[in-house]
């Protein structure tokens, strides 16, 4: 010891030096390297950077189809492999736009990784093969992103006479089993105020699967709304690297809290597991699955004819589009949503022809004699 403070580098995450053990001969060196290199780049996403498990596995599921297709390991990859790829993905597989762009980004950040420096797999892989990985991703050989909104079109609101059939129907099914004298009333009353809990505070299916009681409360300017003034929304969608963003929606639907005060007061209880305050219960007395919920619209959504591509996310783009029909201030619409931009929540709005035409007739009759005739001033 001389007094001087000696400074430890610490070896970042995913470093070859931390999933490669120097001096051993593999059985099959490239496929172990390979392991490897995957082991520690999802190292480095998830200690490095944090992301959810989920967004690391996929992203190491795209690697693998990529490896598996060019038939050759990272430190052989081309651009023209690469191209070949894409070629498959859109000609062949016929894959949707995002998940062609998702499957890009993967392989390049993969990449990228194993060509930084400060992981040393280039070097290790000159020094094992002789040769190094290059990015393989370029802005002329990937997609675009040309517009915000890259979902599938036919993915639509409701209308409000569409979303009063769905909820019929499932109000149809609790009376036919309480008639017939079957199971699964309870659990059919569950679906049915599921639906609806969805749709009335514009939540994810993810947000109303993981609701718990508590999550509700009292707003004193609204005090006949009871204790359902105000959600609190506790596991909002996560930006990437982050936790859970939640959020605080106002109750705007009287009718809403009649049917969940009376799910909650008369039929949870049937349903409920021990002392746990999870809302949604299954018939095994566990947290209802996400799962769960998508099947049960997917069988209401085939029975009244509904187009096959309409998911329970719907029920929140038909809320965002109703409130703004009704009037409710866009900026409102927005932190009911949780969304940190207005032109996020304009996805979701597909206001009616009959909203529109409002709109611009208020607009027309401020300006004289520029009102269109047939569409007279009220």
């Amino acid at each position: 010891m001389d007094g001087r403070l000696e400074v430890v580098q610490a070896v970042p995450f995913g470093s070859v030096e931390l999933h490669l053990v120097s001096g051993v001969t593999l059985l099959r060196e490239d496929a172990a390297v390979f392991e490897a290199m995957l082991e520690g780049w999802a190292a480095q996403q998830r200690g490095g950077r944090n992301l959810q498990a989920y967004t690391v596995g996929q992203r190491v599921h795209a690697v693998r189809r990529f490896q598996r297709f060019a038939n050759a390991y990272p430190w052989e990859w081309s651009a023209a492999g690469f191209d070949e790829w894409m070629t498959d993905q859109v000609t062949v597989h016929q894959l949707v736009p995002s998940t062609i762009r998702n499957n890009q980004i993967a392989i390049r950040q993969f990449c990228d990784f194993l060509c930084s420096p400060h992981y040393g797999w280039a070097d290790e892989c000159e020094r094992r093969f002789g040769s190094h990985p290059v990015q393989v991703c370029h802005e002329w050989n990937t997609r675009v992103h040309v517009q915000e909104n890259e979902a599938d079109p036919r993915r639509r609101p409701l209308t409000r006479q569409e979303l009063q059939r769905l909820f019929d129907r499932a109000d149809e099914e609790v009376e036919t089993r309480l008639r017939a004298g079957r199971k699964g009333a309870a659990s059919a009353y569950r679906d049915a105020t599921l639906l609806k809990v969805i749709y009335a505070w514009g939540l994810r299916a993810r947000e109303a699967i993981m609701l718990d009681t508590a999550d509700y409360y009292r707003n004193p300017k609204l005090p006949d709304f009871g204790g359902f003034g105000f959600l609190r929304v506790r596991y909002g969608k996560a930006s990437r690297g982050s936790p859970p963003k939640p959020r605080t929606v106002a109750t705007v639907m009287p009718w809403a809290v009649d049917a969940l005060a009376d799910y909650v007061e008369r039929v949870m209880p049937l349903m409920q597991g021990g002392q746990a305050s999870a809302l949604w219960w299954s018939e095994r007395g566990t947290r209802l699955s996400q799962r769960s919920l998508n099947d049960r619209f997917a069988q209401l959504r085939d029975e009244l004819g509904l187009d096959e591509r309409l998911t329970p996310h719907c029920l929140r783009h038909s809320y965002a589009t109703h409130l703004i029909e009704d009037g409710h201030d866009p900026v409102f619409v927005q932190r009911q949503l949780g969304h940190a931009y207005q032109s996020t929540t304009g996805i979701y709005t597909h206001v009616s022809e009959e909203f529109a035409n409002r709109i611009l007739k208020d607009a027309l009759g401020r300006i004289p004699n520029l009102l269109p005739e047939g569409m007279e001033k009220q």
